[in-house]
This record gives structure tokens, sequence and C-alpha cells, in this order.
């Protein structure tokens, strides 16, 4: 064992070997190489004093011991540094300088022989060295339970199932390892997926804002990312307040709603997100404060809203419950506002608070709370005087998911119902509707 050389700091250092660029399948014995890592010689019954103030200086490598035996010296071990931090004794500061000199350690700085297996390099590192270079690598997923979801992009798809094992090898907990294959159905809301790597089970359990979900991944709608969203929207509900999800998934919304005791219509027309809807809600023991219901969105609306909020105007309250509408179904959900037009026949002489209205779009446009805005308007036949729009997450450069909270005109809740199939009028825009266009809340 030699003083350590200045050369260590090589950015391959901790890179694979070159010749696994290309693999397309795992090949775990093919990552090993040996590097040189400086290292202290400090007595076995001081180390512990010591570390504390090395511990910046340490190297930190997934699976790697950084306190190692000299097999040729019995009363030492071998503490192993950061190679880009430490070449020489001169790389210690006048504390660590001191610390040494009070425990009787060299600060000489050695050098050592360190076998480094496919355990030790970070899934980035294993990925970019497989991959053609100057291609992007995705190490990013969705994990939903023992799941983990990912949309690969086609340049990636020869090297898919290597990318699926290194990531189930990398992260306890996972046993599959699933890539979507097409765009999500507009009807059920679900996917065609593939799996990757390990275990064909889609049935899985996950936890979100401390409720549990269970249901199969494979045959409902399920999105980690939009976690904030549902505890942003939970946040606005009261005690007693009457939510209506017209497309409620496998309850994400509806059931922390439920936990607030509001009172929850939820609704889903696939019949698998249906069936776990309600079996979550008992999951959940939520399932007496919801009823839940199998049926196309703008059913729901002309039939079970237009039925409660016609009970809720007619019956004698004291106008503090509140009531909400949900609609998170960003590809279509924006068409279905048509359906409230003219919902109820008159309005009620007393005051009741009309409904607030959540609903979620997805949009490609420059302006994204303009043209969202603009579409909502025409669908409704009106213009919304304040409304406030919030981005939920980009789904893509150039996608956003948005979502706009309004108050539902009364002009568009009451008077003559629209027959089904009548066309919506589109409302002639006028210099006024611009400027409430931009009042727009954002």
């Amino acid at each position: 064992m030699t003083e350590i050389k200045d050369n260590n700091e090589d950015a391959g250092l901790f890179s694979p070997c070159p010749s696994v660029r290309g693999m397309v399948k795992l090949d775990r014995e093919a990552f090993t190489k040996t590097i040189q890592l400086p290292v202290l010689h400090i007595r076995k019954e001081i180390i512990h004093k010591v570390m504390k103030t090395l511990k910046p200086k340490l190297l930190h490598r997934p699976q790697l011991k950084r306190i190692i035996d000299d097999p040729t010296d019995a009363d030492n071990k071998k503490v192993i540094l950061d190679p880009f931090m430490v070449t020489s004794e001169d790389s210690f500061d006048d504390h660590e300088r001191e610390i040494f000199r009070q425990l009787d350690i060299s600060p000489q700085v050695l050098q050592v022989d360190l076998q480094l297996g496919y355990e030790h390099f970070k899934t980035d590192e294993i990925l970019e060295a497989v991959l053609p270079k100057g291609q992007d690598v995705t190490t990013s997923f969705s994990r939903v339970g023992h799941i983990a979801h990912m949309n690969l992009r086609d340049h990636q798809l020869p090297y898919k199932n290597l990318i699926g094992q290194v990531l189930l090898d990398k992260n306890p907990g996972l046993t599959s390892v699933v890539n979507k294959t097409n765009t999500i159905d507009s009807t059920y809301r679900n996917f065609q997926m593939e799996v990757l790597a390990g275990e064909d089970n889609m049935m899985t359990k996950t936890k979100e804002n401390g409720f549990t979900y269970e249901f199969d991944f494979s045959k409902v709608y399920w999105n980690s990312r939009l976690s904030t969203e549902h505890n942003r929207i939970t946040g606005f509900l009261k005690s007693g307040d009457l939510v209506f999800d017209v497309f409620a998934g496998v309850g994400p919304f509806a059931i922390p709603a439920a936990k607030k005791s509001c009172i929850v219509y939820a609704n889903d027309l696939n019949p698998e997100s249906y069936r776990w809807l309600v079996h979550n809600c008992k999951l959940n023991k939520v399932d007496r404060k919801v009823q839940a219901f199998n049926i196309d969105g703008r059913e729901f609306i002309r039939t079970v809203v237009k039925e409660e909020l016609s009970k809720y105007s007619k019956a004698s309250m004291d106008g503090k419950k509140r009531l909400h509408i949900v609609m998170n179904l960003p590809a279509l959900a924006l068409e279905f506002l048509d359906a409230f037009r003219h919902l109820l026949p008159e309005q009620p002489h007393s005051e009741i608070p009309l409904p607030t209205v959540h609903c979620y779009g997805f949009s490609k446009d420059d302006d994204p709370e303009k043209e969202v805005k603009a579409r909502a308007e025409e669908m409704l036949g009106a213009t919304l005087e304040s409304c406030s729009i919030h981005l939920v997450r980009k789904v893509a450069p150039n996608k956003e998911m948005m979502c706009i909270s309004f108050q539902l005109p009364a002009e568009v809740l009451y008077g003559r119902q629209m027959n089904e199939g009548e066309p919506v009028p589109k409302r002639p825009r006028t210099e006024e509707d611009s400027s409430v266009d931009n009042g727009a809340e954002v």
C-alpha cells in the first residue's frame, strides 16, 4: 500500500465498465471492476472517536462499507475516504489535523484496491452506462404499492426488461415493474401495460394522505402524483358539506371527504372502479357516509345531482352547508359542463348556496388558464365572473393539467332544461368578455 496519487479524481471512477454499453439482458457480473480509493490507517479502539470528525470526507456509496479490515495488521482498520475530497494530507483542515494529533493518528493518506460490483452502482449510473450515449435515461417511476409504473420512450424500449430488472433490484419492496403501452382509455380511464420485470400481480394496496386503497391496477385509474391535489381539494371541505364526485375512481376524493363528515355521492362508469370504490369505503370505515353509483357521468349529473340539489333547495336549511362538485376526468370533464345547463326548473325564493365546481382539464395552449376558462364558459353558455385556475402538474413538456374552480352561475343552473342531444348554444363573445377573461384569478 503506497501513498495516494492525485489522478483518482476521474469522472469515470464510479462508472461501470464501458463493455456494458448496449447490454439488453442484464449481466450483473459484467459490472465488476477494481478501483483505488484513499484510506486512513486508524487503531480499532479509537475509530469511534474520529468518525464524526471524518464524516464529511467519508465515502458514501450503496452497499459499500466505509470501515474495512487490514489483513496485514490486526490492530488497525482502514477507513475509506471520498476520492474527490481527499487526495493527500493537504486535504484535511486545521480542526481535523488537531483531532489527529490528539488521538495520535497519522494523516498520511494511503490507497487501497477495492472491488466494486453491480450492487455498488446506483440506478442512474447503471442505465447511463448501458443505454447509447446522448440518449435520455429514465429512472423515475410512480410507485403504487409493490408496483413501479413507468412511461418509457421509444428509444428505451430495446432495454425495457433490463431497465425493469434494475429498478426491481435497487428498490426494496417492489415486486413488479410495468410499462404503459398505450394512452389512457377515455371511457374507463385505464390503460394497457406490460410487465417488464418481477411478478405479474396487479392487485395492490397503497396509502395516500393517511388512507388505504386496494385495487387491481390493470383495471382502474390511479395516479400517485395527484396526492397533493386530492389533499388540496379536501382542504376546502367542512363537516356537513355535500360532495358530488362525478368521476370518483377508487375514491381518492370521496373517502377523505367522507372522513371529514361530508355527505358524499360518488360515481364512476368503470365497473371495476365502482367495485373498488365500494370496497375502499368499507376499508376506510366511511361506507355509511358515501353513496356509490356506477353510471355515466352525464347521467349522474342529470339524475343524482339534480335530485339532491332539488331536495336541498326545497328543504328548510340554515344555508351553512356548502355544495361541491368534483369532476376529475381531465381528458373530457370540461365537455360535461353543459349537463348543468338549466338542471333545476326554477330558482328558489330562499337564499341557498350555489354549488362550487372543481373541474379538471388538459391544455396544450400557450396560455392554459385562459384556454381552460374559455372552454368552460363555452360549455356552460355563461361568463364566469369569478373563478380560480390552478396548475395541478405538467403532464408533458407542452401539456398541463389544470383545475378550474367556480361557483355555478344561477342563470346556468336554473331554467328550461335542454333536451337530450340538443346542441349547446354558443354565447357570442364581446369586448366585455375579454375583460372578464383577464380578470380571472390564477
